[in-house]
């Protein structure tokens, strides 16, 4: 594609997106406000409390900080090919390692809240200049600076990305760019728009940067690469939409409801605190210019009574009630009631295990789609900067070569499951004597629980070895 048609692809999604953009701003507005807050008066902060818990615990449970949320195994496993294991278990320390020493957590948790909040997230991973404690670099790219366009596969392959830059920071970013020398104060003071685009191309990932200045669009940069450096996910999708949906828009009506009673509260709070008092006047009462508010002194004539109320026969207070109620329906909805330790003394076992398995159930269909929409392409994305770096060795996550598999403690719900319903059937077997026994196959059984609880490579013997023992 030439620089005029990115242009006009980058304006035409921007119209497609415009019917997202009221809708997002008043979920920030509600949950995470600009500072100052100049749109919306915060009165109730329980959906803010919540959405930051559920950005929490989905990192938590998805790409825990400082823990192995993944590993590589080899798609098709050979006799004696132990080597392999190892090798790839290696790779895939390398890469904790990076993520570790990287700004991994701190943007991927911001990621997270996009997509708790508006229902999609954008996550930039770059390759870290030399001399970096960590190859990789990311950056949580604001959903308002992004585009995005769903390919045939279903997912967000195409990611415009537009931001205003000083040709100062223009040339930080893009030493090699052809622009016209300018003077000091030009550089810091001169900006342009800047549209960066990648897109699917038969070959891999196609990329462009382009400046719009007044002579006409400048290529910055452009190249390939094997994967894309932009990953965009999703909480889910209604059918034929590009963009998510959060759970706070599903939660908006009550949060600003929530919001309006809290306020009103608040209001009746510091009327019967101040009081509205009355003061003798020599004119007649225009209720046109009463004002009931705290503090009001409302004229009345001599001798008269004033602006007297109509008492009700009772006081019949329901704030409290369906403020209870709207609190527990945004708690819900944001997950805050089901994520996270619920501490309780008398908790067994099995209540913990039960527990745990109506997350996954909750979590099922948003945690496949960022399995398929975040995790693996950013998997995939690092592994080809540390294999480029010379690294790791050369490897394919292609379900042949390599596997990638799910460590997290969401992923390994299912997993204990299968575990515990193996193990039972396995005692299940042993009591019905040694006839029944031989049967099974114990040391395939062995590995099999290693590889369904993530136990490491090194501690399980290759099957030849194990077999001849």
């Amino acid at each position: 594609m030439t620089p005029e048609d990115i242009l006009a692809r980058h304006a035409r999604a921007i119209d497609q997106r415009r019917a997202y953009d009221a809708l997002w701003q008043d979920c920030y507005d509600h949950v995470l406000p600009a500072m100052p807050a100049e749109r919306v008066a915060i009165y109730d902060a329980t959906a803010a409390d919540a959405a930051e818990q559920l950005a929490a615990s989905l990192l938590a449970e998805l790409t825990p900080p400082w823990s192995r949320w993944f590993g590589l195994a080899p798609g098709r496993p050979l006799e004696g090919d132990a080597e392999a294991s190892i090798a790839l278990e290696e790779a895939a320390e390398t890469l904790q390692g990076h993520l570790d020493r990287s700004n991994f957590t701190l943007e991927m948790h911001q990621a997270f809240l996009d997509l708790v909040i508006a229902g999609t997230g954008v996550l930039l991973v770059e390759e870290a200049p030399p001399g970096e404690p960590s190859a990789l670099r990311f950056t949580a790219v604001p959903l308002g600076e992004a585009v995005l366009e769903e390919g045939p596969s279903g997912r967000l392959d195409t990611v415009y990305r537009a931001a205003r830059l000083t040709e100062a920071e223009l040339r930080r970013r893009y030493p090699a760019a052809p622009l016209p020398p300018a003077s000091r104060d030009e550089a810091e003071e001169r900006q342009h728009r800047v549209v960066e685009a990648v897109w699917p191309d038969c070959d891999g990932t196609r990329f462009m940067a382009i400046a719009a200045t007044d002579a006409g669009p400048v290529v910055l940069a452009e190249g390939r690469f094997s994967q894309s450096p932009f990953i965009a996910f999703r909480w889910l999708k209604a059918p034929g939409e590009i963009y998510g949906r959060g759970p706070v828009a599903k939660a908006l009506p009550d949060i600003r409801t929530a919001n309006k009673v809290v306020e009103l509260v608040l209001k009746n709070a510091s009327i019967a605190a101040t009081g509205i008092w009355q003061a003798d006047d020599d004119g007649v009462l225009n209720p046109a210019t009463v004002r009931l508010e705290p503090g009001a002194i409302i004229p009345k004539a001599p001798g008269s009574s004033g602006l007297t109320p109509l008492a009700a026969p009772g006081n019949f207070d329901v704030s409290q009630l369906v403020l209870t109620d709207l609190r527990a329906r945004i708690r819900g909805a944001l997950l805050a009631d089901r994520l996270g330790p619920q501490r309780k003394d008398n908790m067994t076992a099995t209540e913990v295990l039960e527990r745990a398995a109506e997350t996954a159930r909750l979590l099922g269909a948003t945690y496949g789609r960022l399995q398929s929409e975040l995790l693996t392409p950013l998997v995939a994305r690092c592994l080809g900067i540390l294999r480029r770096r010379g690294e790791i060795p050369p490897l394919l996550l292609d379900g042949r070569e390599a596997v990638l598999r799910y460590r997290s403690p969401l992923a390994q719900v299912q997993g204990r499951t299968d575990a515990a319903n193996t193990l039972l059937f396995l005692q299940a077997v042993r009591s019905m004597g040694d006839a029944a026994l031989a049967q099974v196959d114990l040391p395939a059984a062995a590995r099999w629980l290693g590889r369904t609880l993530s136990a490491p490579a090194e501690i399980l013997l290759p099957p030849v070895q194990a077999d001849k023992e």
